[in-house]
């Protein structure tokens, strides 16, 4: 049978629980499952299990509220540690809180022997798997991309298609029966004002004149096209160089203290050289420490992949605070910082080092305040507060449509929402409270899950039982060359146990589309930064590192693979495979079935 870990009650300082009365079992073995179950409503207990399972549910209950009681004569807070230890005991399943009562007291009687023993020999009950539509997911993926940006195609956050894309599945969950809300956040944000542009002057020799000059009548231009070869990065400030403002400087994979000094008041070429020397971080913060004009960075991401003989530029951020840092406390705002292909880093430098090639370049930027992004909630409340969330991100980079990234993750999380909304029909309470949302603001620094955990902190450390996360839990539909992997992992052994053991029914009992997939399960129960800790990459951070307090949430996560077009204007739906969308919300599904006890 799958465990709870049970020494979190082992040598707590409080006495130990009454034994139980010994007319109590006869008590309630003469009640019918029905008026059993009555009874637990009353208590706000849950409902699920056998005859036993009802009885000893009944018969524990009151003992550890007296228990409760005497802890709050010892500690006058409202919510001791003592009294939080209680209540996730009673969570526990109930073959563990018998066996957890004879660890501490030393017994529990014969009563407790029997109801021991016939817990311990039965695997635990599972639920039937949730019946995932992905045909439903791919149309709720087909709807949010819709509302990308008319030529950018983006859901870039802070901006209007971010909102609309939020408020459209605040709709969504409000429609299927949830208690929708729509909270916004004021962060730190950039807006796009206007496309970029990048262009390459060769000289034409004409005498007398300025090379590359208007009067240059030979000159040889190229245009370089916004999204394909050149993508603003995060933050980028505006400016606006002609041909003959600044000079390039190569600073070859951005480590020579000397080369960026060379570069100030000019125009900085980095080439990343298969993965970067360092982040976007790392060279913003160069670039504003020695004052330069713009840097712009070649991309070495998914060669040959995306397009034949080339690395098309991505979209990355950076983080806020260090950049600040390195520029005296503000956001430099005049520093053009853009990712050009390879193809177009190799001419440019060409042409420069070999022919005086010259480059003109400009940004439209607002890099300086704030914007709000949305964070919509469909809320389902159950007999308790105990909480179970999924979400994903709904907002994109501003550059492609971001339908694996992470517009898979949002449909899922609709699809997961549908999906309980059909089986809570009517007035049902599930026995825990079940709460689905999608983030704004992921992509420039997880601002929308953050700032909602901070306004929620409290709920959170007294209620969360589980976040699940969802980004890019996609697998790309050609296996041959990009593989059909997927990863679960969590923070917590007893959550990942259950994990494992669901999925193995899903790859028994849909074993047509399971065996068509790889999945792979991680522990990651580290600290904090650490190579075994859960990493800190996307919205599930907030909820695992961020609850204060010094208690760390419980979440499980699932990454897919093979999306070569990450971050690229090539993140459209013609690579998406709705199909393997079923996998993680099919076992995460039903899951949180599990723990809600629907």
């Amino acid at each position: 049978m799958v465990e709870h870990p049970v020494g979190q009650l082992q040598g707590a300082n409080a006495s130990s629980p009454p034994s139980p009365s010994p007319n109590s079992m006869s008590t309630y073995e003469g009640l019918t499952v029905a008026q059993l179950k009555q009874e637990l409503t009353a208590r706000g207990l849950a409902l699920s299990g056998k005859k036993a399972d009802l009885i000893a549910r009944l018969q524990i209950q009151p003992q550890v509220e007296e228990l409760i009681l005497e802890a709050e004569l010892e500690n006058s807070q409202e919510t001791s540690p003592w009294q939080r230890s209680m209540k996730e005991f009673l969570a526990l399943p109930l073959p563990v809180i018998i066996v957890t009562g004879l660890l501490v007291t030393g017994g529990l009687g014969y009563v407790g022997y029997e109801l021991v023993s016939a817990f311990l020999d039965e695997e635990v009950d599972y639920p039937e798997l949730i019946e995932f539509n992905s045909g439903r997911a791919r149309e709720y993926a087909d709807t949010l991309v819709g509302y990308g940006h008319a030529e950018w195609k983006g859901r870039m956050s802070g901006s209007q298609e971010e909102r609309n894309a939020a408020q459209y599945i605040h709709d969504t969950f409000e429609e299927l029966g949830y208690a929708a809300t729509l909270e916004s956040f004021s962060v730190p944000m950039f807006s796009i004002l206007s496309a970029p542009t990048l262009q390459l002057c060769v000289p034409g020799n004409t005498p007398f004149v300025q090379s590359c000059g208007f009067l240059d009548t030979n000159r040889q231009i190229t245009d370089y096209e916004h999204r394909t070869e050149v993508v603003l990065q995060g933050f980028s400030g505006t400016r606006t160089l002609n041909f003959n403002d600044a000079d390039l400087i190569n600073l070859g994979n951005g480590s020579e203290e000397a080369d960026w000094d060379l570069a100030s008041d000019n125009i900085g070429l980095v080439f990343l050289e298969g993965g970067g020397f360092a982040s976007n971080t790392y060279l913003f913060s160069k670039a504003a420490e020695y004052g330069l004009a713009a840097l712009l960075v070649v991309s070495s991401y998914n060669c040959d992949k995306v397009e034949a003989d080339n690395c098309v530029p991505i979209f990355k951020g950076v983080g806020v605070d260090e950049v600040k840092a390195a520029n005296g406390g503000s956001m430099p705002d005049d520093i053009a910082f853009m990712m050009i292909s390879s193809e177009a880093g190799d001419e440019i430098w060409d042409a420069v080092n070999n022919s005086g090639g010259k480059v003109s370049l400009s940004t439209n930027v607002q890099n300086t305040g704030n914007l709000d992004v949305y964070v919509p909630c469909g809320k389902w409340q159950g007999i308790s507060d105990e909480l179970i969330m999924a979400g994903g991100h709904h907002d994109t980079v501003y550059n492609g449509p971001g339908a694996i990234d992470d517009t898979s993750g949002s449909a899922t999380v609709l699809e997961l929402a549908t999906t309980f909304s059909e089986m809570l029909t009517g007035n049902a309470r599930p026995a825990k409270t079940i709460m689905f949302c999608t983030w704004g603001g992921e992509e420039e620094g997880l601002w929308g899950s953050s700032s909602w955990v901070e306004a929620h902190q409290q709920e959170l450390r007294d209620n969360l039982r589980l976040y699940v996360n969802l980004d890019m839990n996609h697998v790309d539909p050609d296996f041959a060359e990009r593989g059909n992997a997927l990863t679960l992992f969590s923070n917590y052994e007893a959550d990942i146990t259950h994990v494992k053991a669901i999925a193995a029914i899903y790859q028994d009992e849909k074993s047509e589309v399971a065996s068509k997939y790889t999945i792979n399960f991680n522990l990651l129960d580290g600290a904090k930064g650490e190579l075994d800790g859960m990493p800190y990459n996307s919205d599930h951070g907030p909820f695992v590192y961020d609850l204060g307090d010094g208690e760390n949430g419980r979440a499980v996560v699932c990454y897919g693979s093979g999306s070569w077009e990450y971050h690229t204007y090539a993140d459209d739906m013609t690579h998406f495979n709705e199909e393997s969308l079923s996998v993680s919300g099919t076992i995460y599904g039903t899951y949180l079935r599990y723990l809600a006890e629907i």
